[in-house]
């Protein structure tokens, strides 16, 4: 064998098909090749593990069973279909792809790479998942999962976070995905990184296929690869948040078109920890009469780039004010997604 990292590739094939036959997890989205489910599983699964998101996948599809159900769906449903999944964008760029799938492709989703890659919050990632499992088209699937294998096994410091290493890993997976089965090579590869070459802690060397051509695991520096971008402490934002309940039911206010949980439901919130006579005093401003202080409690939410340090004042009020939407909780339940940061006061 010689010492490129193409010739380590070539040997990937052989060692990886038959180990994914027999070792691949039965999941819900892998039970068939219908596009549309495994768009929407690829896309439900970016950034979120795969056990958050067996519920939601079972319930949307129940939900919205064809693309078109999807295109026609309106927001709001939408949204409380995906409440707690966080990245909301995700949700709202398959709604956006599916109205171009009925518009332009007459409801049948695209069957090419690069209209496929076309369509809203369809990246190369997803576009050669969708392309290799529904069409058998020899396009590599590269997240990080499969970069983290690939650092491994050829022991590179190149930095996969850099497009254009991604780029080069893409072309390199291109020029061995074997022609006749493109679909479990990359659906091995994914398998591999997120069961046995862990991104935390230890990979399972004992029990990987490929495991006798990984330089890293030849030199003893598995933990040394991938080699990533140093990312950039969280910035933290303090924040109060008022749970305001009148005559059973709660106050609701729709957050900013733009930025962060755009155009969502939340609690009432407003910047920095207030203390209790001055968050007392606010809802005066408010127009809200308060009864009583019924208890204060802290959270915290982590985003990506951001953390929210919150206190939250749990408040009865005499009146309900205008500035709000005041729900039932049957409303609350059936029809308001509230994002994380927010539902957990009501938990």
């Amino acid at each position: 064998m010689g010492n490129s990292s193409i010739d380590i590739l070539r040997e990937v094939p052989g060692a990886i098909l038959p180990w994914y036959r027999e070792n691949a997890r039965d999941l819900p989205w892998r039970r068939d090749q219908e596009p549309y489910r495994v768009w929407l599983s690829e896309i439900m699964l970016q950034q979120t593990r795969v056990e958050a998101v067996k519920g939601y996948y079972a319930r949307l599809l129940d939900a919205l069973p064809m693309i078109r159900d999807l295109a026609e769906v309106d927001d709001e449903k939408l949204m409380k279909l995906w409440e707690g999944l966080g990245y909301y964008n995700r949700a709202r760029n398959l709604s956006r792809a599916a109205r171009v799938i009925v518009d332009d492709f007459g409801g049948v989703f695209p069957r090419t790479h690069a209209e496929i890659l076309g369509l809203p919050g369809i990246g190369p990632y997803t576009a050669g998942a969708i392309a290799s499992i529904c069409f058998g088209l020899p396009y590599p699937a590269v997240d990080g999962n499969v970069l983290r294998v690939y650092a491994r096994l050829t022991a590179t410091s190149d930095c996969v976070d850099l497009p254009a290493v991604k780029q080069r890993v893409t072309e390199e997976l291109a020029e061995v995905i074997p022609r006749d089965d493109p679909a479990t090579f990359n659906q091995a590869m994914m398998e591999i990184g997120a069961m046995v070459c862990l991104p935390n802690g230890a990979p399972k060397c004992e029990v990987c296929p490929l495991a006798s051509f990984c330089r890293a695991r030849a030199a003893g520096s598995q933990l040394q690869y991938p080699v990533r971008q140093v990312k950039r402490a969280r910035r933290v934002e303090e924040k109060t948040v008022f749970v305001l309940t009148a005559g059973g039911a709660l106050a609701v206010e729709k957050r900013e078109p733009d930025g962060l949980l755009a155009g969502l439901w939340a609690l009432p919130n407003v910047p920095g920890m207030l203390d209790e006579p001055m968050a007392l005093e606010l809802l005066k401003r408010w127009g809200v009469e308060p009864i009583e202080l019924i208890k204060a409690s802290k959270k915290k939410h982590i985003f990506t780039h951001v953390e929210w340090h919150m206190v939250g004042y749990y408040i009865e009020c005499r009146t309900r004010g205008a500035g709000f939407t005041w729900v039932s909780e049957r409303e609350r339940a059936d029809e308001v997604a509230l994002p994380t940061a927010f539902r957990q006061f009501l938990d």
